[in-house]
Order: structure tokens, then C-alpha cells, then sequence
């Protein structure tokens, strides 16, 4: 039976966790996830899992940090001027809005952590910053 290698398209069932346990994704019930290793797709950690499965086989394994979403970076909690959000805009704490950076043209995905009279602190990290996740993972095939 062939292992999945860099290059493969593979298709995957996977659950995955916080180490609390509380379940933050699943494929079950749904179509596999479809993805080409080593295209940088998936998080850098997912991909290991997959690399050298054959189908059929189930892995679960957790992922740190590092090979996942970053650690939680500080340096992206910042207070932005109330001005720079749409005049309509109800801003409320846990709210993502979408933003491009002016030096790099990249776009940045925050949450508003706070709303104060004349400005708002927002965070850039990604929600599962510094989380280690956990993942179980199913090869259901290796497409051609």
C-alpha cells in the first residue's frame, strides 16, 4: 500500500482539540478535507500527521504552537483610533473585522478586545495563537 508523500493530494477526516477538550473542528458528518501536502494549505503540524499514513490509517497526535497558529504574539494587541472604523459600525468585544496593513498591502483578520470612549484595542493574533492543539486524523485516500 502506497504512504502519502510531499506532492500527494490527500483526502482526510480529522477532529480536532483544545487540551481542555473542548472539540474546535471536524470533518465528521461532512465531505473529507481535501488538500496537496507540502503546498502549505494546513498548518505546518497537520501535514506531519498525514506524511508517510497509508488510507485507512488513524493518527491522533498533538500539535505545539510553534507548528500550528504562532504563539501568542503581544505586539499585536494594539489601540486604534474609534475613526478608522466604518461610522456605522456597532463595535462590540469579540467582534472580527477585516483590515489591510498599509506597509505590506496584507490582510489582517483582528477581534476587538475592548471599546473605550475614543478608541478601540484589538488583537491580530489568530484565535488559537499559542493553543497546542490535538488532532485525530484519518488518510481516507490518496488521489491521483
Amino acid at each position: 500500500m502506497e504512504n502519502a508523500k510531499n506532492g500527494d493530494k490527500v483526502r482526510v477526516h480529522y477532529t480536532g482539540w483544545l487540551e481542555d477538550g473542548t472539540q474546535i473542528d471536524t470533518s465528521e458528518g461532512g465531505d473529507p478535507l481535501e488538500f496537496t501536502l507540502g503546498a502549505g494549505e494546513i498548518i505546518p503540524g497537520f501535514e506531519t500527521i498525514v506524511l508517510g499514513m497509508e488510507p485507512g490509517e488513524v493518527r491522533k497526535l498533538d500539535i505545539q504552537p510553534e507548528a500550528a497558529y504562532g504563539p501568542y504574539d503581544e505586539s499585536k494587541i494594539q489601540s486604534i483610533d474609534k475613526t478608522q472604523f466604518p461610522e456605522e459600525a456597532e463595535l462590540e468585544i469579540g467582534q472580527q473585522f477585516q483590515a489591510t496593513r498599509e506597509d505590506d498591502g496584507e490582510s489582517v483578520i483582528f477581534s476587538i478586545m475592548d471599546v473605550e470612549e475614543d478608541s478601540v484595542i484589538v488583537d491580530a493574533n489568530h484565535p488559537l495563537a499559542g493553543q497546542t492543539l490535538t488532532f485525530e486524523v484519518e488518510l481516507v485516500e490518496i488521489a491521483a
